[in-house]
């Protein structure tokens, strides 16, 4: 199977900026450090054919012999494989995972925002298995999930201010699952699809894998830009608009009220399909959030997915659609060609959860806001030239750094063993890379022992002259 070879110029976007001419080290070794980081974290897929030296030379503004020790230096650690003629192919060394687990001794990981399971996921499967001999004389195909979840989750959505019947909820395994199979309904090849800038990295893997082209509208220093999504709308004629609004990832931040109806109204105006992606409702620190979207104008076409992975455990793998029934009918027949329905004994474990949220979720969010806390002070501490604003709900910072080094940090960050989450990666073509995502999500130990550990790397490139203020809320 031939490999798929990676244009020069897409290469220099996502690096970003990764050469630190005041830095001590050569620069063949930033450029290595930076192709390696986009390796693990999955921006550089596995074999991927990366453009030759002299070309990869040009694009990079350095001379041929720093890009050949480069990649020699990759070939010898195992993340490329050379063959004359044919050029460099992205490997992973053998026994290297592409993500550690959050604390191990792979090192520790501040890319992933999520949390490991509590005594409560043991317990929810324990009831799942008992429960399950009495599933077992039907085949265990089921396109739409579970009838008993579904109508646990329609009544979590009524009491939530949007009435919804079990019809119209789909169960999915999880959410990213969820949007593939609605991309694969809605879109075709070259379609557009407007999402948040910055937003969650698989959302916009999902719409590239789809041969789609996200077109990003900037998020404002606070809330939603109403103006630029609607001018964004008019002037692209996207096929559909995938959205954040509880907790978006990575700013933390919940769409109001006024900002709901208004973009609810731009959707029903111009016949554009909005996709909600509802996976962190559940974390709120603060207040909890408004009505779902899809509550604020019933002329608008809204599907809204949700997940049980960060309420409760990502190793569930179950999430759901709520959409009209008409629109579920069509998903059934797209999902003919991706899966047969969803693990029954995760969608039994799931529904325990549900039934048992209001002794679950409160410690949940408690022991979350608790972390968010302590991490916002030790970065005050640490790092007094990081600005961010303290998030209203999910599980991680969105920092802003002095200057774009957070590629250069990443790459330092990785040869101490710790994994950290770029801006770029939140962007397309190789934005924010100024920007970091800091989980709240370890205990504070190992947390504050990994920002100690940044700390020593961070220090030689912090070099703003007068850094600016932070702003905290």
């Amino acid at each position: 199977m031939s490999s798929r070879r990676f244009a020069s110029q897409s290469l220099v976007r996502l690096l970003g900026h990764w050469q630190q001419p005041s830095s001590r080290m050569p620069l063949w070794r930033q450029l290595a450090d930076a192709l390696r980081l986009l390796i693990l974290d999955g921006r550089l897929a596995l074999d991927t054919r990366l453009p030759g030296e002299r070309e990869l030379a040009a694009a990079l503004a350095v001379s041929r012999t720093t890009v050949g020790s480069a990649l020699a230096h990759m070939r010898e650690e195992g993340y490329l494989e050379s063959r004359h003629g044919s050029g460099s192919r992205v490997l992973l060394p053998a026994g290297r995972p592409m993500q550690a687990s959050a604390v191990s001794g792979e090192g520790i990981d501040l890319s992933t925002a999520a949390l490991g399971a509590g005594p409560e996921i043991h317990q929810a499967y324990t009831h799942a298995i008992a429960a399950l001999p009495q599933h077992l004389h039907q085949t265990g195909y089921e396109r739409f999930g579970l009838a008993a979840l579904r109508e646990t989750i329609a009544a979590r959505y009524s009491a939530r201010g949007l009435p919804t019947q079990a019809d119209e909820i789909m169960i999915v395994n999880g959410a990213v699952s969820g949007l593939a199979m609605v991309l694969r309904m809605l879109t075709g090849p070259g379609d557009r699809v407007v999402v948040d800038h910055p937003t969650y990295p698989l959302a916009i893997a999902a719409i590239q894998g789809a041969s789609c082209r996200p077109v990003g509208v900037s998020l404002p220093e606070r809330g939603w830009d109403v103006a630029g999504f609607a001018a964004t709308v008019a002037q692209t004629s996207p096929r559909l608009a995938w959205l954040m609004p509880d907790f978006h990832n990575p700013t933390g931040r919940c769409m109001d009220i006024a900002t709901r109806q208004a973009i609810a109204d731009i959707a029903a105006n111009t016949r554009t399909t909005l996709v909600v992606d509802e996976t962190m409702v559940d974390l709120w620190y603060d207040a909890p959030p408004p009505a779902p979207l899809a509550a604020f104008n019933s002329r608008a076409s809204v599907i809204t997915i949700g997940s049980a992975g960060k309420s409760f455990w990502g190793g569930l793998r179950l999430g759901w659609i709520h959409a009209p029934a008409r629109t579920l009918a069509a998903l059934a027949q797209a999902r003919d060609t991706l899966d047969l329905g969803s693990p029954l004994l995760e969608q039994l474990a799931t529904q325990w959860l549900i039934a048992h949220e209001a002794q679950i979720l409160p410690a949940r969010r408690q022991m979350l806001a608790l972390r968010r806390d302590i991490c916002g002070a030790l970065m005050r501490e640490h790092f007094p030239q990081w600005r961010f604003e303290v998030p209203q709900g999910g599980l991680s910072y969105w920092i802003e750094l002095p200057d774009s080094v957070a590629t250069s940090l990443a790459a330092r960050a990785e040869t101490q063993g710790i994994h950290l989450g770029t801006g770029t990666r939140f962007g397309l073509a190789g934005a924010f890379d100024r920007y970091l995502r800091i989980p709240f999500t370890l205990e504070s130990v190992a947390l504050e022992e990994a920002l100690l550990k940044i700390k020593t790397l961070w220090l030689p490139l912090d070099k703003a002259e007068t850094p600016f203020r932070r702003r905290v809320i």
